[in-house]
């Protein structure tokens, strides 16, 4: 089971000598989960815990704070995929603008040795850390060399086209409405999740009732229509472990008007209370974008006919995902 260690530091009571994965991991993607995995093999030949070290919030909210959402994974998130990747323990340093003034040689001081005490790094060609990113692979080796702790620099990792597994890249499918080849980057389904918030109920009034979630941190998507699958999470799991198929919109709704961008998913065959409820809402196929209808009545045809779309999708897909890209 996974310990997460909040804030560590020279006190921190845990076991010491892990082999670290360090990174933000933000989307947990393949060539995270094999720079991760390498650190966890190390691990686990050497008799050493695994351990991933991470950053909170996301550096760039720190560096700018007036930014347009870019997460993809919030900690909820990458607290549930490092697990699932075998790790022992999940370091979690705040980030601010403090911490960012500290110099590279006292963060490999003070945190990789002081408060993580490690046996070996593992980390990707083009790591950096520290103030003014002068924490380089090439620094970690000297380091290494004169506190006698190993490091490994893992290669970039490649998809079968030869493409460098990037968040970047991700990123940029999300908003061009391609999250089939954004879940290949993956290696999942691209998520939203969080708890269901109280909409104005309109959606029950025309027969297509709705799970709405803001869409906070998270990167915003191309807006429009997309099958999805939707999953509960927690103790409190509503679909008591089910994922249900639906469909949902995901933008300002320009018939009726929102002033944040939302998510609205509408579960298939299912009427359960999902208010102050945690959904997982994984985004299959993009449909069709956002536009204005004259009136209910045709937004209600419209549905129908997405939703009717979307079940011919997810029909055809497989829910596994080794298969999920195909």
């Amino acid at each position: 089971m996974l310990r997460i260690i909040r804030h560590p530091g020279s006190g921190t009571s845990h076991p010491r000598g892990a082999v670290l994965a360090m990174g933000n991991f933000d989307g947990l993607h393949q060539g995270h989960a094999a720079l991760i995995g390498e650190a966890r093999d190390h691990a686990r030949a050497a008799g050493k815990p695994a351990a991933v070290l991470t950053f909170e919030p996301h550096p760039r909210s720190v560096f700018m704070p007036e930014g347009e959402p870019y997460r993809l994974t919030p900690f909820r998130v990458k607290e549930r995929e490092i697990e699932r990747l075998g790790i022992d323990l999940l370091f979690v340093q705040h980030f601010d603008l403090d911490f960012a003034k500290k110099s590279a040689e006292s963060f490999v001081e003070e945190v990789m040795l002081g408060a993580v005490g490690l046996s070996h790094i593992v980390v990707g060609h083009d790591c950096t850390f520290g103030n003014r990113r002068r924490g380089t692979p090439e620094l970690l080796r000297a380091a290494g060399a004169a506190h006698g702790f190993g490091v490994t620099i893992v290669d970039p990792v490649c998809d079968p086209d030869a493409a460098v597994y990037s968040s970047t890249h991700i990123r940029e499918l999300l908003k061009s409405g391609k999250p089939r080849e954004a879940a290949a980057q993956l290696g999942r389904f691209w998520e939203i999740d969080g708890r269901v918030m109280v909409g104005d109920r309109r959606g029950r009034t025309i027969g297509f009732p709705t799970a709405n979630l803001g869409l906070g941190e998270y990167l915003r998507p191309a807006f429009g229509v997309y099958a999805v699958r939707v999953m509960g999470d927690g103790a409190d799991d509503p679909l008591a472990g089910r994922t249900i198929d639906g469909v949902a919109n995901i933008g300002l709704r320009p018939t009726v008007g929102t002033p944040e961008p939302r998510l609205e998913a509408h579960l298939f065959d299912t009427d359960i209370d999902l208010y102050g409820r945690h959904l997982r809402v994984s985004l299959v196929e993009f449909i069709r974008p956002e536009k204005k209808f004259a009136g209910l009545d045709a937004l209600k045809a419209q549905i129908a006919e997405d939703a009717a779309k979307a079940r011919m999708i997810l029909a055809a897909t497989p829910p596994t995902q080794a298969a999920l890209a195909r």
